[in-house]
């Protein structure tokens, strides 16, 4: 992977972290998720 390509995929995986996290509980369980499933749900866009 190239560097940019690095940056632009942390980038991304940042942004999906921070957008899950400033959902509250009652809109993460909505969509199915726990604040423990934020960052592997973030890491698929880090690849």
């Amino acid at each position: 992977m190239n560097p940019l390509r690095m940056a632009k995929a942390w980038i991304n995986y940042r942004r999906t972290v921070n957008e899950l996290s400033n959902l509250s509980n009652q809109a993460l369980n909505d969509i199915g998720l726990t604040r423990y499933d934020i960052r592997h749900i973030a890491a698929r866009s880090f690849r």
